[in-house]
């Protein structure tokens, strides 16, 4: 191996070009944008002062000014290998710019000129700047050129030109029309030292002329990446290549990944642009992702906790266009991450234990598993020891891409209305409540909850409130179940809040305190379910159950995207347990219509005045998520349609609406 011997090759040039500078320099170089190069080359007496101190940092150099810095900052050997008729012998000049053309970095013209007094073009120097590459044993790559003026580049300079964007030695020029090369333009001393500590970082990096034996070189020094521009690479079983050439503008960058035919696109070394794979929502100030119905992100369609799992379409630098549940919309790039396939380390997955569904959920921030819960009965298309995967619940796949359905299903709780009362009495509820209580006694941290429970005696108060206020019972247990984890919460205890009432995702430790669970429990019911979540006069009404995070109170409700799917599993558990008294008692549906309003009557007639309307809303790209409704009864009207009678979404005393049936799709749930 060749001892390295250029004066480029000094490691500690990446931390010197940012200290302070070693000589007294002239007032050109002191407040000039490039100082720090400028001083760099100056200290090793490569790029040298006029006779009167100055080293008019904005004069164009000429061809044998960067001739002679490459000779000395190589420390090129003296050469007559080849003269040049318009240079006089024996001057410091000529040595120099015969140095370089004996280590074949240089030549002059086909009249045997060199012209050192001419300005060095940018294409010129890109030449240069190749061959120096060379000598040094740089492995050559090239970048796709992209500037607006590739044209203007001739043909024999183009593989140079490419070669010193590869490597970002030369960038081209930012403009409002875009970035230019000028090939035919003229470059100044202070941007030729630029080039040059730009090539003398990439001869650091990738140079071969290294002994491995001297045991008194360090490693080559790796510039920082730059968190706002724009790189391309590819990933290829497994393996992330990145290109070290920096783009300005995503555009750039687009257009170079385009012609270069590569698969990822980066900014900084985030990924922003892949072929296929997760997106997931990554760490935000406020804990959650929103999705938007555009690209502008003006309106909010759900969100989710960081972490969580998201179908990936495609993206930009400004956005990623993503599926939650069967959501399709919008996220703001910063707060995604993009994790292709083959990078993938596990992802959320469902599976069959004993003939019940499971769902065991992964965060991909922690890159931990949360833990299994249950759904409820398997359908027959899953099979015990299988993965499947879904993002609402409903629609499931083989892979986790979801590309090849296996088949569909609907858990009851989940899409059942909460307006249809539980056949469940006061006393069987504090029953359950008073088991589910010994069985966690033994648990960990569970040891006082026989007398701790804010759950203890809630039986009574349920029936009430669901006979007043048309809110299932077994629904109000298996929410406060949920969120005050058996009524032994922090926030249960110290502040009677059973529900997590505003308890948000950027800060738990905050909560709404209520001088009693019941009070709690009101406040659940008036001031969320009844007030914004399930009559169709709410801010937040997307369906009267639990549902996904495209249908149904958890759309806005919760930020996990499983909140409804989980608080189904409790009533689906507590009911297969304790009589079955609840679960397939009536037939589901939605009101669909295109997402289109509809018009709900107090008779089957469209002669009658509606009693409300079902709001427009985002029924999913499978264009199934409606209104989730509960059918108790269909009559022929006097219209001539057939009409079903619904368990009403408003509140009391209104129980009951009808609506066309060419406006519902029936549905059957396990």
């Amino acid at each position: 191996m060749i001892k390295k011997v250029f004066g480029f090759v000094i490691i500690s040039l990446f931390f010197m070009s940012f200290s302070t500078q070693s000589t007294s320099h002239a007032n050109d170089i002191n407040n000039h944008p490039m100082v720090h190069e400028l001083t760099y080359w100056s200290n090793l007496d490569v790029i040298r002062p006029d006779a009167k101190g100055n080293y008019n940092p904005n004069r164009a150099v000429t061809r044998g000014e960067f001739a002679s810095y490459i000779a000395r900052g190589l420390n090129l050997p003296e050469s007559s290998t080849y003269t040049f008729t318009d240079l006089k012998a024996g001057e410091q000049l000529t040595n120099e710019i015969q140095a370089a053309a004996g280590a074949n970095i240089l030549s002059g013209y086909p009249d045997g000129t060199f012209r050192p007094n001419d300005k060095i073009t940018r294409e010129q120097m890109a030449a240069l700047l190749l061959r120096t590459l060379t000598y040094a044993k740089v492995p050559l790559n090239g970048a796709p050129l992209t500037f607006k003026d590739n044209a203007k580049i001739r043909d024999e300079f183009k593989a140079a030109v490419a070669a010193n964007v590869y490597y970002n030695i030369i960038r081209g020029s930012q403009t409002a029309k875009g970035i230019y090369f000028e090939p035919k333009g003229s470059a100044t001393i202070a941007q030729a030292a630029a080039f040059l500590y730009r090539m003398q970082t990439t001869i650091d990096a990738y140079s071969e002329n290294i002994d491995d034996n001297d045991d008194n070189e360090e490693p080559p020094v790796t510039p920082p990446v730059d968190a706002s521009s724009y790189y391309i690479g590819k990933i290829s079983n497994g393996v992330v290549t990145k290109n070290p050439t920096i783009y300005f503008t995503y555009e750039q960058a687009l257009e170079a990944q385009n012609a270069a035919k590569l698969n990822l696109l980066f900014k900084g070394d985030k990924i922003i642009s892949m072929p296929a794979g997760m997106a997931s929502a990554a760490n935000t100030t406020a804990n959650t992702v929103t999705i938007y119905a555009e690209p502008s992100f003006k309106t909010a369609l759900t969100y989710a906790v960081e972490g969580s799992e998201f179908k990936y379409y495609s993206s930009t630098d400004k956005y990623a266009i993503v599926r939650l549940a069967d959501t399709k919309g919008y996220a703001k790039m910063d707060e995604i991450t993009l994790t292709p396939s083959s990078l993938l380390k596990e992802q959320s997955y469902y599976f069959v234990l004993d003939g019940i569904l499971h769902h065991n959920t992964y965060n991909h921030i922690t890159q931990k598993f949360y833990g299994a819960y249950t759904i409820g009965p398997a359908p027959s298309f899953m099979k015990p020891g299988v993965h499947y995967y879904s993002q609402d619940g409903v629609h499931f796949y083989s892979d986790f891409l979801l590309t090849n359905k296996v088949g569909t299903y609907y858990s009851y709780f989940q899409f059942a209305s909460i307006r249809q009362h539980s056949n469940y009495t006061a006393e069987e509820l504090d029953t359950i409540i008073m088991t589910l209580l010994t069985e966690r006694q033994g648990l960990a941290g569970y040891a006082n909850v026989l007398t701790d429970s804010r759950l203890i005696g809630l039986g009574t108060l349920l029936k009430e409130v669901e006979a007043t206020h048309n809110i299932n019972a077994l629904f109000i247990l298996a929410t406060a179940l949920h969120e005050s984890n058996y009524g032994i919460s922090v926030n249960s205890l110290e502040k009677n809040n059973i529900f997590g009432i505003k308890v948000y995702d950027a800060n738990t430790a905050l909560g709404t305190t209520f001088a009693s669970r019941d009070d709690s429990v009101r406040a659940f019911i008036n001031q969320y379910t009844n007030l914004n979540y399930v009559p169709q006069t709410g801010g937040y009404a997307k369906g009267a159950a639990p549902g996904n995070k495209t249908s149904g109170m958890n759309v806005h409700y919760a930020s996990d995207p499983f909140w409804g799917s989980k608080i189904a599993g409790h009533m689906y558990r507590i009911d297969n347990r304790f009589g079955q008294k609840d679960s397939h008692t009536s037939q589901l549906g939605f009101v669909v219509n295109n997402g289109d309003s509809v018009n709900a009557r107090i008779d089957p007639s469209t002669n009658i005045q509606s009693v409300f309307t079902y709001k427009a809303k985002n029924i999913g790209e499978s264009k199934t998520f409606g209104y989730p409704v509960v059918i108790v009864e269909e009559a022929q009207g006097t219209d001539g349609y057939v009409w079903y009678k619904l368990i009403s979404d408003e509140n009391p005393p209104n129980r009951y609406v009808w609506v066309r049936s060419d406006l519902v799709t029936k549905f059957q749930a396990n």
